[in-house]
C-alpha cells in the first residue's frame, strides 16, 4: 500500500508516463524512417505499460498533460527529434524521484527504472539527424563571426565614431569573412573522411556567419549613439551564444553553464581588447570625435 504522503508524487509520475506515451506515439507517426518509427512505437508501448503499473498502485486513472504533448511534438518537429526528446527526457526527474521512494516498498519498480534507462540509450543511438552532422559547421560560423565581428565592431566604434559608417564597414567585413570561412570549410570538409557534404557544410557555415553578422551590425543602421549600438551588438552576441549553447547542451547532453561562460568570455574578452586597440589607433592618428 502506498503511503499517502507520496501518493501525490506517484500520481504525477503516472501522468508523466501517459503523457510521454502519447508524445512517442505521435512522433512515431511523423518520422519518415521506419527504424526510428518502430523504436518510438516500442517505447510508447513501454510507457503505457509503466502507466498501467502505476495505476495498479494508485488505483486511479489520470489524464495526460495535453499541453506538454503538443509542446514536445511541436518542438520535435521544428527543432529536430533529438532536441525535442532530450527536452522531454530532462523533465523525467519527477518520475525518477517517485521511483526511488517506491523502491523501498515496491521492488518491482527497479525493472521500471531499468527500462527508462534503456529507453534513453536507445533514443541516443537511434537519433542520427542530418542537422546534427552539420552542427560543427554551424559552430564554426557562429564562433568565428561572434569573436571576429564583435571585436571588429568594438574597434570600429572608437576608431570611426559614426554609427552608419561603422555598420557599413562591419557588414562588408562580415560578408567578406563569411565567404572566406565558407570556402575554408568546403576545402576542410573535402579533405576529411566524413559523411558531410562539403558544399552543404560550406553553405551552412556561411549562412550561420551571415545571420550572426546581420544581428550584430543591425543596431548601427537604426541608432546614432555609437556606444548604445555597441552595447546592443554585444547584447545580441550574448543572446546568440545563450540560445545556441542551450540548443547544443540539450541535443548533445553537454554542460550548459561551462560552455556558455567559455564562449561568452572569449567573445567579450577579445572585444574589450579590440576596443582598447581602437582607442589607441584613434589617438595615434588624431581622429576627432
Amino acid at each position: 500500500m502506498i503511503n499517502s504522503n507520496i501518493m501525490k508524487a506517484v500520481l504525477k509520475a503516472q501522468k508523466n508516463e501517459l503523457t510521454e506515451h502519447l508524445v512517442y506515439k505521435k512522433l512515431a507517426g511523423i518520422v519518415k524512417l521506419k527504424e526510428r518509427a518502430d523504436i518510438l512505437k516500442k517505447i510508447s508501448e513501454a510507457e503505457m505499460a509503466h502507466y498501467e503499473y502505476f495505476r495498479t498502485l494508485t488505483g486511479r486513472d489520470v489524464n495526460a498533460d495535453g499541453s506538454k504533448v503538443f509542446l514536445y511534438v511541436f518542438i520535435s518537429r521544428v527543432f529536430g527529434l533529438n532536441f525535442g526528446l532530450k527536452m522531454m527526457e530532462n523533465g523525467e526527474g519527477l518520475a525518477q524521484d517517485a521511483y526511488k521512494i517506491l523502491l523501498q516498498t515496491e521492488p518491482k519498480i527497479e525493472s521500471v527504472m531499468r527500462d527508462e534507462k534503456k529507453h534513453e540509450l536507445e533514443l541516443i543511438e537511434m537519433i542520427d539527424e542530418e542537422r546534427l552532422k552539420y552542427m560543427s559547421s554551424v559552430v564554426l560560423g557562429l564562433n568565428d563571426a561572434l569573436v571576429e565581428l564583435t571585436a571588429s565592431l568594438a574597434g570600429f566604434t572608437l576608431a570611426l565614431q559614426n554609427s552608419r559608417l561603422i555598420g557599413v564597414v562591419g557588414a562588408i567585413t562580415g560578408i567578406a569573412a563569411s565567404m572566406s570561412m565558407a570556402a575554408s570549410e568546403y576545402l576542410s570538409t573535402k579533405q576529411e573522411e566524413t559523411e558531410k557534404n562539403p558544399l552543404k557544410a560550406s553553405i551552412v557555415t556561411g549562412i550561420a556567419y551571415v545571420l550572426t553578422v546581420t544581428l550584430l551590425v543591425a543596431p548601427y543602421f537604426f541608432i546614432k549613439n555609437i556606444y548604445l549600438c555597441l552595447g546592443l551588438a554585444i547584447g545580441n552576441a550574448l543572446l546568440i551564444i545563450l540560445v545556441f549553447t542551450f540548443y547544443m547542451s540539450v541535443s548533445k547532453s553537454l554542460p550548459f553553464r561551462k560552455r556558455f561562460v567559455e564562449m561568452a568570455g572569449l567573445s567579450l574578452s577579445i572585444a574589450a581588447i579590440t576596443f582598447i586597440i581602437g582607442s589607441g589607433i584613434r589617438k595615434a592618428f588624431g581622429i576627432d570625435a
